[in-house]
């Protein structure tokens, strides 16, 4: 019985998650993406978008949300990491995983405690993977925005104006550059003023270095100036920047997985005995001095962790 309890919700965890998040899979739409985050400009008609399935569930709690202000801030996370989800299919998604997950475990251990672990990871997970692609997309954007300053002065020099340089670095160069200055050239055509189509672009990739480049351009629009030899000095001092952080990563590279390693270990160790033998470790969830020695366990991995990153950080 219990076996066909776990067959079943199982396959109603999957069956949820393929029905709330069809509308995942579609094209990089560009109006819609320009709706979202540009301002002053007045939606695309429909009949200018290719039809595209919905998400339901999802459509529902766009509907609810939508005015809401922390809707904004989901969609520029999911915009830093290129997801292709609207904030009820994220949302969604979250609810999903997480009772998903904590009936799975429940199902699987009966462990009240067991559960509640499951329902927070479930409910962290969607974070965690966006948070994921946010960095693995930046750190891509930062290691290319060296050729994309190349390729940019090379344009001006040869009589380009800013934005045709953008449209050839949208071409030549592959994503995630080439998706973002695709935007950038689209949304100038589309009649939103360069400065502000700088300031989407810097809100969907935040990177300093492509900070200082956008104050560069803006700068130059306003006052004038040689915008070639201003880039190919910012291009200069940020494969510095580069190459000095390549090496900083190399020398700190032990002292940052050891604390992952001294953090985890302890955690790891916990679980594990607790698994073995619940009830040894269960006193320690049900006496006062039990909660006073998790705290403070809690408190010094957590301190041990943050201040060992710290040490290992250093800014250049």
């Amino acid at each position: 019985m219990e076996t066909l309890l776990l067959v079943l919700g199982v396959g109603l965890i999957v069956g949820a998650l393929i029905y709330g998040l069809a509308g995942a899979r579609r094209k990089d739409e560009v109006a819609e993406r320009l709706d979202r985050y540009a301002i002053g400009i007045t939606k695309v008609s429909e009949r200018a978008a290719p039809a595209r399935r919905v998400s339901p569930i999802g459509e529902r709690l766009d509907k609810v949300i939508a005015e809401r202000g922390f809707a904004r801030n989901i969609r520029t996370q999911l915009a830093r990491a290129n997801l292709k989800l609207t904030v009820g299919e994220y949302l969604a998604a979250t609810v999903i995983l997480t009772i998903g997950l904590a009936g799975l475990a429940f199902l699987l251990r009966r462990d009240p405690l067991i559960t509640l672990l499951a329902g927070i990871v479930g409910f962290f997970l969607p974070r965690w993977y966006v948070a994921y692609l946010q960095g693995k997309r930046l750190k891509a954007f930062n290691d290319q925005l060296g050729d994309i300053l190349n390729m940019l002065i090379s344009g001006i020099r040869a009589g380009y104006s800013i934005l045709q340089a953008m449209e050839a670095v949208s071409k030549e160069m592959g994503p995630p550059a080439s998706e973002e200055f695709a935007r950038v050239v689209r949304e100038v055509q589309l009649g939103i003023p360069m400065s502000q189509a700088l300031d989407n672009l810097l809100r969907r990739v935040p990177s300093d270095d492509l900070d200082m480049t956008i104050t560069a351009i803006k700068v130059q629009q306003e006052v004038g100036g040689n915008l070639a030899e201003v880039l190919d000095n910012i291009s200069f001092t940020i494969r510095e920047r580069v190459r000095i952080k390549g090496e900083i990563r190399a020398l700190t590279a032990q002292a940052r997985a050891s604390a992952y390693l001294v953090s985890l270990l302890p955690v790891g160790v916990a679980i594990l005995v607790y698994l073995i033998n619940p009830k040894f470790m269960g006193k320690m969830f049900t006496h006062p001095c039990g909660w006073i020695m998790l705290g403070v366990a809690v408190a010094g991995i957590v301190s041990g962790f943050f201040i060992t990153r710290k040490i290992a950080n250093i800014e250049v």
